[in-house]
């Protein structure tokens, strides 16, 4: 997949373009993405995703900006993932919102030419979120393509929206919002220097800064995949303050199983699984090595279910 960070003149054959911020590419997102792939196989064209770097509510309104719900990395893999052959990820700036809709369409066309457009229901666009769906039906034929509006995704009779995975996550419903991702909620972060205390204690922890712009789950203790160097390992996460030690700032500490090795400063990806206890105050250090004990047996275990 080719990554454009800028909107210039691209030419490639029948670009069938999918419009979206498309954050956290829950399954509605997906839904939208694969239909633009769909078009694109069937006229032997391009499939692309026009989409900003940074959500526009962080220019116009900051107070106002959602949390993430993933990385731009995390982002990219999955549109790669479902068939993408470019992205252009461009930065939403006090320029660009001042755009009418007119002049969106009118760059798109200069700076794109597609044949097709493929959004979601609630997708808008220029000064102040002017232009809708109706809009790019009706004046499509004027700009040569034509736009598909593809339906909301419901699960449960409740439309999937970022706004709910928000929550979700927030509140710790995890196997709710997974379902509503359609993938396990990733976290992904470089891993820093810790206190070392995990390693004293028989169990070495990657420890991860807790991003105040992105989702979170409640403390607690997780299991999770944990991506390092394009490998897969099983693993145990800790969210919290760590009461027993009394540590000030929160922050996410992972267990790597079958892992040793110096990766601090690498990138690693946290996918969580579920969740195995909250987090506790121990009395003493034989009792919180015996309830690690206990929660690296609670992953074997769940291992073995999966054999």
């Amino acid at each position: 997949m080719e990554i454009l960070k800028k909107f210039i003149r691209v030419e490639y054959p029948c670009p069938v373009v999918a419009l979206g911020m498309f954050d956290g590419v829950h399954i509605g997102h997906a839904s939208i993405i694969r239909r633009a792939v769909e078009i694109a196989k069937k006229i032997n064209g391009t499939a692309m995703v026009l989409t900003f770097s940074n959500h526009p509510l962080s220019v116009i309104a900051p107070e106002s900006a959602p949390l993430s719900v993933g990385s731009k990395n995390l982002r990219r893999e999955i549109f790669e993932s479902l068939g993408v052959q470019l992205l252009i990820e461009i930065p939403f700036t006090k320029e660009f919102s001042k755009k009418s809709p007119e002049e969106f369409l009118e760059m798109l066309h200069e700076k794109i030419s597609p044949k097709y457009v493929v959004t979601g229901p609630n997708y808008t666009f220029g000064r102040l979120g002017r232009g809708n769906g109706r809009m790019l039906i009706r004046e499509g034929e004027n700009y040569g393509f034509k736009a598909e509006i593809c339906p909301a995704v419901t699960v449960g009779k409740k439309t999937v929206s970022s706004t709910k995975i928000r929550a979700l996550i927030a509140a710790g419903d995890l196997s709710a919002a997974n379902e509503l991702l359609g993938r396990e909620f990733t976290y992904t972060s470089q891993v820093v220097n810790g206190d070392k205390r995990g390693r004293k204690l028989g169990f070495p922890t990657a420890n991860l800064e807790i991003d105040d712009a992105h989702s979170m789950l409640p403390n607690g203790v997780y299991i999770v995949r944990v991506k390092l160097h394009e490998k897969i390992f099983d693993g145990i996460a800790n969210i919290g303050d760590n009461p027993t030690f009394k540590v000030a700032k929160r922050r996410l500490e992972v267990f790597i199983d079958n892992f040793s090795g110096d990766i601090y400063g690498e990138n690693i990806s946290v996918s969580f699984v579920e969740k195995i206890r909250d987090e506790k105050i121990f009395s003493s250090i034989d009792e919180l090595k015996a309830q690690l004990r206990a929660d690296l047996e609670y992953l074997h275990a769940s291992q073995r279910k999966e054999l």
